[in-house]
């Protein structure tokens, strides 16, 4: 089963995505945890490129095509021989956040978006957990957690705000992919919320 976490910068989802894999594995799941961009050798090399220097470093086009060359070799070199081994493979971060990221927030370009992950990628996970939290809040955390892979981080609240309304619109699009898991709360609070929809799904799974 491939799990991804989406959600605005500061959703906790990162944080998410680690219990989630450690709670799988405390019930004796083999799972891979991983993030994007990044997770192979040369797609975390593209990361460094991708989310540090100025906020005008990369054009939106740019950016796009260094996101799926990164997710490509993420794909080719860990998630498919992952999954192929009938491992779980939980993902921080996926094609969703490029549809956010440069198809609704960087210049409406999502059509271009889609048709380069058609092309290129073309596979989805079979679970996106949306860790949902306000806007201002997220980007508060952001701004102080001083992680240096900040760039993202530099356009500001109301980047936030149309970012996450297009994560929403993708949820409301896909409803049998996406679990929406509301974020406010303590971490382990949010974090059974997260448990209880995916061992609800991987019990389904294993039923069909």
């Amino acid at each position: 089963m491939f799990i991804s976490f989406e959600g605005i910068d500061g959703s906790g989802k990162s944080t998410q995505a680690r219990l989630l894999a450690d709670r799988l594995r405390a019930d004796g799941h083999d799972v891979i945890l991983t993030r994007e961009p990044g997770g192979s050798e040369g797609a975390e090399q593209i990361r460094n490129l991708v989310l540090n220097g100025p906020t005008d470093r990369w054009s939106p086009q740019t950016e796009l095509l260094l996101f799926n060359a990164a997710r490509r070799d993420h794909l080719e070199r860990l998630i498919w021989p992952a999954l192929e081994d009938g491992k779980i493979v939980v993902c921080d971060r996926f094609a969703d956040s490029t549809r956010a990221y440069q198809g609704s927030t960087r210049g409406e370009r999502r059509k271009l978006v889609d048709d380069l992950h058609n092309l290129m990628i073309g596979v989805e996970p079979d679970m996106t957990v949306l860790v949902d939290i306000d806007p201002n809040t997220g980007h508060s955390r952001a701004t102080e957690r001083n992680t240096g892979d900040d760039r993202f981080e530099g356009f500001g609240s109301d980047f936030q705000v149309t970012m996450r309304q297009a994560f929403l619109d993708m949820a409301d699009a896909s409803p049998n992919r996406f679990q929406v898991i509301d974020g406010d709360g303590t971490i382990d609070e949010v974090s059974d919320r997260i448990y209880a929809a995916v061992t609800q799904r991987l019990a389904q799974n294993a039923d069909a």
